[in-house]
């Protein structure tokens, strides 16, 4: 059995999102399994990194803008939120997500598309765990304001940053990281070549 493609990302990431829609695909091309990752770019670039978020950055956050909604455009991608407006706060989803994977794992994926359709596709704002309750149902919603919810959180935020991972998406491939939605193309012909 092939290890599964290790997939970090943070749901305020829009490029997180356009990767969450080929991550599958990219996996199932070479026999692999997808597993979901939550991170918190606050922790990794801001804490970790001591940089600005990426939109106060100057000239770069203007360029990211442009690149999202180029994206998005080219690829049909549901996008009713703008790289400007205000980001959530993402501790909501991502506990609820870190909850799944412990408890619920084969439902990972769709909690995941679930939470990213509903902030980056349709626009809500998911900060709050009472805010999850229409995208994925109250029993999660709840799970998400736990205690336990919130250690299994910073679990996947301490093991992503011991493996490398400061950005949104990466996947970790048989312990080999690449960052960004633009090395989807490098990671296919990394599995198929067998790496290099």
């Amino acid at each position: 059995m092939k290890a599964p493609l290790k997939f970090h990302f943070d749901f305020i990431s829009p490029f997180g999102y356009f990767a969450s829609l080929r991550v599958e695909n990219l996996a199932a091309r070479h026999g692999r399994a997808v597993e979901w990752h939550p991170m918190l770019l606050g922790v990794s670039v801001l804490k970790v990194m001591g940089l600005k978020p990426l939109m106060e950055t100057p000239l770069k956050g203007p360029y990211t803008e442009r690149d999202v909604l180029r994206y998005a455009r080219e690829h049909s991608v549901p996008l009713q939120r703008h790289p400007n407006d205000k980001v959530m706060n993402p501790l909501a989803s991502g506990r609820a997500l870190a909850w799944v994977n412990r408890h619920q794992p084969q439902q990972a994926a769709e909690v995941a598309h679930a939470i990213y359709g509903a902030y980056w596709g349709q626009g809500l704002d998911l900060s709050t765990p009472g805010s999850l309750i229409p995208v994925v149902g109250e029993e999660l919603a709840q799970a998400a304001a736990s205690d336990e919810a919130a250690a299994l959180l910073r679990a996947e935020v301490d093991a992503a940053l011991q493996a490398g991972v400061f950005g949104s998406p990466t996947v970790v491939v048989d312990g080999e990281p690449f960052w960004g939605i633009d090395k989807f193309e490098q990671i296919d012909r990394w599995l198929t070549r067998g790496g290099w």
